[in-house]
């Protein structure tokens, strides 16, 4: 079935590819600058994050002793966490958004949660891309280790759309929900070790990190960035079957409602 899927979805490449580009296109269409700003944004950030971090404010990692320790940590964290939630955010609204061409087009539903993923990659790529860059140049790259980032990132885009999916679904019919994860995702952040090393937290708190699948994502980007370490694999084990069984549910739950939602929409 997954299989059968698949194909069907590898017929509609040319609809797929057209709408990122339209859609990144459209992002800069009456900007001066153009597809500049795709580089000066992200740039801008890391260039922030680096000096007022390393330079004005002098953070540190504690048990690190490097200038730009504190800013790499940062920089991993919030940008693995901006390939989550860009994610999640526009697969939970993108039947919504598409209402309309829902209902006067003929093909696959599911194009629309894969544009997203598409999209939220091709931004990530760009911004994460110059922060590698900055990593190289500063001299702080972590080397062969790098690579492993891959799976790291594919973990992660796994359980971002099997979430944003079955939130889609549910949001369809019940606009609540929506409007709860917005609130519920910005608690989430807080509540990650992104800005905070886990290690300032208590006992108590700190073991309950454990029951936050992206605690063990971020730490993983952040092992590999910041100390050039392998991430700890058998803390991902936990996050990947989440993903997996969020993915089966969200195909399951679309499938059976699929034809409802065009109602309902």
């Amino acid at each position: 079935m997954i299989i059968s899927r698949l194909r069907y979805l590898y017929h509609y490449k040319g609809f797929i590819l057209g709408s990122v580009k339209r859609e990144f296109q459209s992002k800069y269409q009456n900007s001066l600058l153009g597809a500049a700003w795709t580089v000066l944004n992200p740039l801008a950030m890391i260039i922030v994050y680096t000096v007022i971090f390393s330079q004005i404010m002098r953070a540190k990692l504690p048990g690190i002793d490097s200038t730009f320790a504190y800013s790499i940590y940062l920089c991993a964290g919030v940008l693995t966490w901006g390939l989550f939630a860009e994610i999640v955010t526009r697969a939970q609204n993108t039947f919504l958004e598409h209402a309309n061409l829902l209902k006067k087009l003929s093909f696959p539903r599911l194009c629309l949660p894969v544009i997203v993923v598409a999209n939220a990659l091709l931004n990530f790529s760009i911004v994460f891309g110059l922060f590698s860059i900055f990593l190289v140049v500063s001299g702080n790259f972590p080397g062969l280790v790098y690579l492993a980032l891959l799976p790291v990132f594919a973990i992660l885009v796994a359980f971002a759309i099997g979430l944003g999916i079955s939130l889609g679904v549910l949001n369809v019919f019940f606009r609540d929900v929506g409007q709860f994860f917005g609130i519920v995702i910005q608690f989430w952040f807080w509540l990650t070790p992104i800005v905070y090393p886990v290690s300032i937290l208590p006992e108590a708190v700190r073991s309950l990190m454990s029951y936050n699948p992206m605690a063990a994502l971020i730490a993983a980007c952040q092992d590999i960035l910041v100390t050039g370490q392998w991430p700890v694999w058998q803390s991902l084990w936990p996050v990947t079957l989440l993903a997996i069984a969020l993915c089966a549910f969200g195909m399951r739950l679309f499938s059976r409602h699929a034809g409802e939602m065009v109602d309902e929409l």
